[in-house]
């Protein structure tokens, strides 16, 4: 896909992933919609984004403060981005939250938000856009699951799960879609240096345990860097996008001999969690 005039929409883009893809495509002549729940945070990052585009480099930046933590909220932000940007060519989902962390110390509403804001954003996204983009033969979905949704993750069982449920809405969009002119790209990688892997002193309801397996698992990669590999993706139009190439080992050993795999992390999850 050529990204050049190309209306884009990028959710959780206030900072991190979201941020560096923002820039990445609006270098790549692209217009781009940038929401977050945040609205501080999300004015400040296209203010930055206007400011690197006025220098001559890319499209043009666009704000909507969003809470996709429901369907209404996708509904609004997808109707918003339409009035902004005229229609949307591609949806990036790629807010996420980690909170959670054992089975016994998560409560109903941790649950709830996760698998909302991880996995069921992505479908209400996809079900308000899907009509638009089969009518005319062509769209792009792009969402941001985890290595985690390939593995597991240690610590945290909402992470987990709600990765895992990105993973197959993906895989199940792109065979049930892919012959009307539908594509479909999901992003899984290991360790990126944002908040999510360095939370701030004082955050709740994350178990920080998990975090220190992932650093130890392979390298801490920049947002900028994995922006980078996914738009080299998005132009060739490929499914799954591992800025790890370790995790596509990782993989093959888990469906190689699961039980061997599954005794490993283990493991390292006794390492971890008895440390």
């Amino acid at each position: 896909m050529d990204l050049s005039g190309k209306n884009i929409v990028v959710t959780g883009a206030a900072g991190g992933i979201g941020a560096a893809l923002s820039r990445r495509f609006l270098a790549a002549g692209a217009n781009v919609v940038i929401a977050d729940r945040d609205s501080a945070r999300i004015h400040k990052a296209v203010d930055e984004l206007i400011a690197h585009t006025a220098s001559g480099v890319g499209g043009n930046a666009y704000a909507v403060v969003a809470d996709i933590s429901s369907e209404q909220g996708n509904i609004d932000l997808i109707r918003e981005s339409r009035q902004l940007l005229g229609s949307i060519d591609l949806f990036f989902a790629n807010a996420g939250v980690g909170m959670g962390a054992m089975l016994e110390n998560t409560d109903e509403n941790t649950w709830d938000d996760v698998m909302n804001i991880n996995f069921h954003a992505h479908r209400w996204a996809a079900k308000h856009l899907i009509e638009e983009w089969i009518d005319r033969g062509d769209g792009y979905f792009c969402s941001t699951a985890s290595a985690a949704g390939l593995l597991s993750q240690i610590g945290s069982a909402t992470y987990s799960v709600s990765k895992h449920a990105a993973v197959a809405f993906a895989e199940w969009l792109a065979i049930t879609y892919g012959d009307k002119g539908v594509k479909v790209s999901c992003l899984c990688p290991q360790g990126v240096n944002t908040d999510m892997l360095n939370p701030p002193s004082g955050t709740e309801g994350l178990d920080t345990r998990g975090l220190e397996a992932v650093k130890a698992s392979g390298n801490v990669l920049e947002p900028d860097d994995v922006a980078e590999i996914v738009y080299q993706h998005i132009v060739a139009e490929t499914f799954l996008i591992l800025p790890h190439a370790e995790v596509s080992t990782y993989e093959e050993r888990k469906v190689a001999d699961r039980d061997r795999w599954i005794a490993g992390m283990q493991r390292l999850q006794s390492r971890i969690l008895n440390s």
